[in-house]
C-alpha cells in the first residue's frame, strides 16, 4: 500500500466513484487502484471540439477607468492580459497534471470593462480526442492574473493590502462536440 493511502487512511484498492451529470454514480477516469494516471483516449474518434469559460476581476472603479483609459503606468493591460490568456490555452497540459497535450486550433478573448470589474471570456477550439475546457479555463485564470498584476499598485490600500480585488464567477459556461464526417 502507498505510504501517502495509508497516512490518508484511504484503501487505494477502493473504487473512485462520483456524482455523473445524470446524478448516477460513476468511477473517475483518472483514478485506478488508488493511483492517479492519464485517459487513455487513443481509441476515440478525432472530433471537433469548443469550450468557453469566463470569469471576473473585480476592482475599484478608478482602477476600471484607468483601464478603459490606456493610462495603466504598465502598458496596455487588456492587449497583454489577451497574450497571457493565449498563452496560457497553449500550455494547460503543462501546468494541470494528466492533461493532455492538444493541438489548439482557435483562440477567441473578449474583454468587457463593468464599472466595478474586468469581465473576461475565453472560447478555445481544438480538433482532437479530448475537449478543451481545461485550456478555456486556464485562459481565464491566467488571463484575469495578468490583468491584476498590471494594475496591482492602483487596487493597493493605505495597509498595503488588496481589499476589493478579486477574480471569481470564474466557469465553463459552453461545451461542444461534433463529428468531423
Amino acid at each position: 500500500m502507498p505510504e501517502d493511502a495509508d497516512r490518508a487512511g484511504e484503501d487505494p484498492e477502493a473504487s473512485v466513484e462520483t456524482d455523473g451529470p445524470d446524478g448516477n454514480r460513476e468511477a473517475l477516469t483518472h483514478v485506478e487502484d488508488g493511483a492517479a494516471s492519464m485517459v487513455d483516449v487513443g481509441d476515440k474518434p478525432d472530433t471537433a471540439r469548443r469550450a468557453v469559460a469566463r470569469g471576473r476581476l473585480s476592482l475599484r472603479p478608478g482602477t476600471v477607468a484607468a483601464v478603459r483609459a490606456d493610462e495603466v503606468e504598465k502598458g496596455d493591460v487588456l492587449a497583454t492580459a489577451r497574450v497571457g490568456a493565449i498563452q496560457a490555452v497553449k500550455h494547460t497540459w503543462e501546468t494541470v497534471p494528466l492533461c493532455h497535450q492538444i493541438p489548439i486550433t482557435n483562440v477567441d478573448t473578449e474583454f468587457t470593462l463593468e464599472d466595478d470589474a474586468v469581465a473576461l471570456s475565453v472560447a478555445v477550439e481544438t480538433t482532437g480526442k479530448t475537449g478543451c475546457e481545461m485550456e478555456a479555463v486556464e485562459g481565464v485564470t491566467t488571463g484575469l492574473n495578468v490583468v491584476f498584476d498590471m494594475v496591482k499598485s492602483l487596487e493597493k490600500d493605505d495597509d498595503g493590502e488588496y481589499p476589493v480585488a478579486e477574480t471569481n464567477e470564474v466557469r465553463v459556461v459552453e461545451k461542444e462536440k461534433r463529428s468531423l464526417e
